[in-house]
């Protein structure tokens, strides 16, 4: 299919709270480099810097980031400030906190809900802003409840630091923990059509349900997660891309959107074309039909 003047704004747009984006946006996890989280060679920082100004030509109001996406010389955050500050009025940036890595890049196991203001301060260095739009509070396994956790990202919310919360890596269960304590505006959960997960479809379901925007990552990674877009597509997948004359990375992100209103997409790359590629899957309309193909390989999958 033609992608040159397609522009995020084809994939229809929702909200975060109060702050309307395209369904369509952009992961910045894979700015900083090739490797696995990034402990592997850099990426290419005039690269890097174009494809998320090529982002914002193409309409892209919603990036996706962290402060623990860095490299030995590659900061995603820091990469964002270079490259869109002074920042577009309708640009939505969302960032994570849970995890963390030290200045070695090493992991540690989870933040303790008194050292979330620091994470959220130091996301708040590096992209030189005074609030964050949405920060998600990324379950790590260890922790069974979010209460504590999600309830220090609430007295942030009320302190001004923060506008909006989401949280990720979680089930039904503990969305309704979370909005016990504040209101949640997105839920981050890996989800992608030939990955089925019991609880992302449950939660699927629930944030429809409730007008809550559901964000899959991984989408067109599939079981390759953070390694990258998998070169491994089941030929149902091959078929409706041909079909389309669309690449079967395409068809994973329009399959993607085409779970509902509320769903939204972040494809991340540090190419160009790739970048121009996933903005226009936001147009590819899927039938009845290839949509039943594209479910029964999900079943199967399952």
């Amino acid at each position: 299919m033609t992608s040159q003047t397609i522009t995020a704004d084809a994939a229809g747009t929702w909200k975060l709270g109060d702050l309307p984006v395209h369904r369509l946006g952009f992961g910045a996890m894979r700015l900083t480099g090739s490797a696995a989280f990034h402990q592997g060679t850099p990426g290419d920082r005039h690269r890097s810097i174009a494809v998320l100004r090529k982002a914002i030509d193409l309409g892209v109001n919603h990036i996706d980031t962290a402060a623990f996406y860095f490299s030995s010389l590659r900061s995603a955050n820091e990469l964002i400030n270079r490259a869109l500050a002074p920042y577009p009025d309708d640009l939505v940036i969302v960032t994570k906190v849970g995890p963390y890595r030290n200045w070695a890049g090493e992991w540690g196991t989870s933040a303790r809900p008194d050292e979330l203001r620091g994470h959220v301060e130091e996301n708040l260095r590096q992209l030189g802003r005074d609030h964050l739009d949405v920060v998600n509070l990324r379950r790590m396994p260890k922790y069974d409840s979010i209460a504590e956790h999600f309830g220090a990202l609430a007295e942030l919310r009320e302190a001004g630091l923060i506008r909006h919360l989401g949280i990720s890596n979680v089930t039904a269960r503990h969305l309704a923990e979370a909005q016990a304590i504040a209101p949640v505006v997105c839920v981050q959960n890996r989800y992608a059509i030939d990955r089925p997960d019991p609880d992302s479809d449950e939660l699927l379901r629930v944030c429809g349900a409730q007008g809550i925007a559901f964000v899959p990552f991984y989408a067109v990674a599939g079981e390759a997660g953070e390694h990258g877009a998998t070169a491994a597509h089941d030929e149902e997948v091959r078929a409706v891309a041909r079909a389309h004359g669309a690449s079967p990375a395409q068809i994973r992100i329009a399959w993607t959107l085409h779970q509902g209103p509320h769903v939204l997409a972040i494809p991340g790359t540090g190419n160009p074309d790739h970048l121009t590629e996933n903005v226009a899957a936001g147009a590819i309309r899927l039938t009845t039909e290839e949509l039943e193909r594209l479910g029964k390989l999900r079943e199967k999958a399952g």
